[in-house]
């Protein structure tokens, strides 16, 4: 793929039509680039567009895919063939940073953004000239090239306030600062007089306080694993121009729109940021500036307005006093009755009041609503810092504080009783502060689970919120019986059972309500009750207690999805998987209805799935049904295959990738649940082994379970030259140290139920790939699938034919198979079924092969003294220093993650069952049968051979048979 001029056309078509509203256009041109990604110079031709003179939105999708490109296939895997050549890994890296600084803004954080993917993996060790080329730059008078590196340092450090402490982070940390803080001090100190020179050019302050906010915001990454020398050296410079730019009020600084955060607000907000660091871990080196900095941020928070635009300033600079507030050794600070009384009223209450702008939310905005409100993303709303502060304030004060507050809200109370039209968001006010400060604990199954004194939770209940609940009107005074469902939610552990139940049709009535807030809690309310466990750990509202409510339940859930602005409600869908589960047997007449409903939904979603959540739970529910319908009448499954059949042959004949790893699953239900034929199933056979289906890491495990189904309930009708799919699906699985576990259930379920005479041909060429594959990547992982394997082939096949096919690929390989894999590694084997196949495996060639008593001797009571272990030692999960496991998930590409089905779950298969109850008795009785074939061999190699403790256990064992050996 050549860099020319009729390329980077056809190129810039396809991504115009990236762009285009018809999803037949787009997909199409999506798949088509997805299919050339993998040529050389591909990368090369999109950062070739940015140079160009194409349409600006071309440009623009050209980088947004180049980082897309960057993020699936940078990463090299080391059993998989690198996507990106060589020779463009050092082309990108050669031009990347300079490109980037020469594009537009919106370019440049796309190409930032890809720089800081390439150096999580790359940098330091195989680039360590990026930190060179950054420094370089940082010199430069033109601010548009300094905020370049800054975003891209910004993008490329951030990740070290998450990363997990290891000596490679520290290493590449000092690397950092040694070859950049210096310089970006002194960078910070030019900027801050910068700053002071121009402080009356409107248009040279804000890219100079576009470039503070970066500089803060990579201080604060440099510093969050630990305090660095350099910075604990130049503390004092830091912390008071820190102190500077929390008290600047230039006027040329502040904007018009009272919703979006200014430059100003944001270095201010990320100072209060840093300064919260500071005060959480490095108390002591702090502490001198602490008592400044909270005297600055109690200034900032008393002169700061209501406006949306400092919502994240408020919510860090009383996130900063609650750090503070928490700790005893500064409780001197805060102990004056005065002071608590003023942080009270000029802090907390006006932060945790009701606005316009969170009304404005609630209607026009819900699903952002919803997510501050019940989803915990409220982190950064005034209302949940002010909550924290005041659970800060309670860990040493709670007396003066819960007494302060149920004045409060007495007062609310009473301001909402005067006159309940006009002063709504008192009583708002005062259910959030219940709801937010009873909490002393709280999860997320159980809603708050530990309450504090503030006020009677049940009385509050029976006073103020059910009368919320019992008004007939679902659409007046939306917002307090979102208050009311929610308080419900939050504590359905502490509420009676009987006023949760009777509560019931309060909520599906709810369901009706026009408001999306409202109608979503109600169905979150009800999913959450059906939840809750009692002392016994038994549902509290169980079949009994909603069957009466099914059909309503069920259809008001289902008219949810009706309104426009939420017919992908997940939070509906997830309430209608949990009813369907909850109501058991009783939902078999409201199956017809239900099934109508999720397939028509089906149908809708798939032509465009956008929501993962909804879907999943969608799936779910079509589980669930399956799932009780069959327990009932186990005939219903031709039922479920009628209806769902026609949806999943579009799915996959559209390839609709994010749906197509939960059509295997449900395929597989169905097929485990079969009574009858399975020629449809048959008919998709040859389909499922397509490789570019195994392309995708997230077709895979639901895959290797489609076709165990198929393999075990339709062996007899697998075609012998279907096999060659088959065993090409296991050999790519086995190649790769992230599926090679997948590969071997596959391989188990071949030789279980395939006739033998089928499989013979292809033993030897399987097992010298297993061998191959184990010259060239051994792993514990591989070896303990491959010592299961051996195992169940030893058992269907006689131990005698596994040694044989073993030695006829080199002769004496068995001896080295039992020395350096069974005697080394089987006590790792993990599973119940695993150790059992294992056991049973082990046992039969010790005692069903001649050949072992004879070529193998010296090998047999070592192989005895591993099985013993395996018996009586616990599993050993030693894992070598030096390995290193790629979870399916890490592995990059273009892929749909696998998301498991609860509800489709399937019972373990035991290929053993029932045919040795007493795996310890069956080795002594097998014991018995060889020495009586063998007189006088096997007591001897005991006594040699056994360490006396196994001994021991084996005696146990011949006693409880009833054997002696000859």
């Amino acid at each position: 793929m050549e860099v020319t001029e009729g390329n980077l056309i056809t190129l810039a078509n396809y991504l115009q039509e990236t762009l285009s509203s018809d999803v037949t256009t787009r997909r199409k041109a999506e798949k088509f680039l997805e299919s050339v990604e993998i040529n050389q110079n591909y990368p090369m031709l999109l950062l070739k567009l940015l140079d160009n003179s194409v349409d600006a939105h071309i440009r623009l999708s050209a980088a947004v895919t180049f980082k897309n490109y960057i993020k699936r296939n940078w990463r090299q895997v080391d059993d998989s063939p690198d996507k990106i050549h060589a020779s463009d890994r050092t082309a990108i890296k050669q031009v990347i940073v300079d490109l980037m600084l020469k594009t537009p803004e919106q370019i440049q954080n796309q190409l930032s953004d890809a720089i800081s993917i390439i150096g999580r993996e790359d940098f330091p060790d195989k680039w360590p000239d990026l930190i060179r080329e950054m420094v370089e730059h940082l010199v430069s008078r033109d601010f548009h090239i300094v905020n370049g590196i800054l975003r891209t340092a910004h993008s490329l450090f951030k990740r070290y306030r998450h990363e997990f402490k290891s000596q490679e982070l520290w290493t590449e940390i000092k690397f950092v600062l040694d070859n950049f803080a210096a310089q970006f001090t002194q960078l910070f100190i030019t900027t801050m007089q910068l700053a002071e020179n121009h402080s009356n050019d409107p248009v040279a302050l804000k890219v100079i306080f576009s470039s503070i906010v970066l500089m803060c915001k990579i201080f604060y990454s440099l510093n969050y694993q630990d305090i660095p020398e350099h910075f604990e050296d130049n503390m004092a410079t830091w912390m008071a121009h820190f102190k500077t730019l929390l008290q600047v009020d230039n006027k040329l600084l502040q904007t018009q729109d009272e919703d979006e955060a200014g430059v100003l607000e944001q270095v201010k907000s990320q100072i209060c940021d840093n300064v919260t660091l500071y005060a959480q871990k490095y108390d002591e080196e702090f502490g001198p500036h602490l008592p400044d900095f909270v005297t600055a941020i109690w200034n900032l928070l008393v002169t700061t307005g209501q406006q949306v635009k400092y919502d994240l300033l408020v919510s860090n600079a009383i996130q900063f006093l609650a750090s503070v507030a928490e700790r005893p050794s500064y409780k001197k600070l805060f102990e004056e009755s005065n002071t608590l009384g003023s942080i009270c009223e000029k802090v907390i209450v006006p932060n945790m009041q009701f606005r316009t702008a969170d009304e404005e939310l609630f209607e026009d905005n819900p699903d952002e609503y919803i997510r501050r409100d019940i989803e915990g993303s409220d982190i950064d709303t005034r209302r949940r810092a002010a909550c924290d502060l005041v659970q800060a304030l309670c860990k040493i004060f709670e007396e003066p504080v819960i007494q302060n507050f149920s004045q409060y809200i007495q007062a609310l109370l009473q301001q909402y009783s005067s006159n309940p039209t006009a002063n709504w968001k008192c009583k708002d006010t005062a259910i959030y502060l219940v709801t937010s400060l009873v909490s002393k604990g709280q999860t997320q199954k159980h809603g708050i689970t530990q309450t504090s004194s503030l006020v009677n939770i049940t009385d509050f209940y029976q006073t103020y919120i059910l009368t919320d609940l019992q008004s007939a009107d679902v659409n007046t005074q939306s917002i307090l019986k979102a208050d009311a469902l929610k308080y419900v939610m939050i504590f359905r552990t502490q509420l009676q059972r009987e006023a949760l139940i009777a509560c019931i049709p309060h909520i599906i009535r709810h369901m009706a309500a026009e408001s999306p807030v409202v109608h979503t809690y109600a169905a979150h309310c009800i999913e959450r009750l059906l939840t809750v466990k009692n002392a016994q750990n038994t549902a509290m509202i169980g079949t009994a207690d909603i069957q009466q409510f099914g059909s309503d339940l069920l259809l008001n859930l289902f008219n949810i999805l009706n309104f426009s602005t939420s017919s992908e409600n997940e939070y509906a869908m997830k309430a209608i998987m949990r009813c369907l589960s909850a109501l058991n047997d009783s939902v078999m007449p409201l199956i017809p209805m239900v099934l109508g409903k999720l397939t028509q939904k089906l149908l809708d979603v798939s032509k465009n799935p956008s929501k993962p959540h909804f879907n999943h739970y969608l799936f779910e529910s079509i589980c669930v049904m399956v799932r009780v319908a069959s327990r009932v009448n186990p005939t219903a499954v031709t039922t479920f295959e009628g209806a769902l059949f026609a949806p999943f042959t579009e799915i996959l004949r559209q390839d609709v990738q994010e749906f197509v790893p939960y059509v295997f699953q449900i395929l597989s239900m169905l097929i485990e649940l079969q009574q009858n034929e399975l020629a449809p199933y048959m008919a998709l056979f040859p389909h499922l082994l397509v490789p570019v289906l195994w392309e995708r890491p997230g077709n895979i495990p639901p895959l290797v379970r489609l076709l165990q189904a198929i393999i075990q309930k339709g062996a007899k009708q697998i075609e012998p030259d279907k096999l060659n799919g088959l065993l090409g699906a296991f050999q790519k699985l086995i190649a790769s140290k992230a599926n090679d576990h997948e590969g071997f259930y596959l391989l188990n379920y071949i030789i279980e139920f395939l006739p033998q005479d089928v499989i013979s041909p292809y033993i030897n060429q399987i097992f010298m790939l297993l061998f191959q594959r184990l010259q060239s990547s051994k792993t514990t992982k591989y070896i303990k699938s491959l010592l299961v394997f051996f195992s169940l082939f030893a058992i269907k096949y006689e131990a005698s034919v596994l040694i044989q096919t073993i030695d006829n690929i080199q002769a004496k390989m068995f001896g080295m198979v039992v020395e350096r894999l069974y005697v080394i590694d089987l006590q790792k084997v993990s599973g119940n079924i695993e150790r059992k196949i294992c056991a049973l495996g082990v046992t039969k060639l010790l005692t069903e092969a001649p050949v072992f008593l004879t070529t193998y001797e010296s090998l047999w009571a070592s192989l005895l003294q591993a099985l013993l272990s395996l018996f009586e030692l616990p599993e050993d999960e030693s894992i070598p220093e030096d390995e290193h496991f790629i979870e399916i998930d890490d592995t990059p590409g273009y892929q749909i993650a696998y998301s498991q089905l609860a509800f489709a779950g399937r019972k373990e298969h035991d290929p053993i069952g029932n045919l040795v109850p007493d795996l310890k008795i069956n080795l002594a009785k097998c014991l018995g049968k060889l020495s009586e074939q063998n007189p006088g061999r096997l007591t001897p190699l005991i006594k040699s051979g056994l360490q006396p403790e196994a001994t021991q256990y084996l005696q146990m064992y011949l006693q409880s048979a009833g054997v002696n050996l000859m």
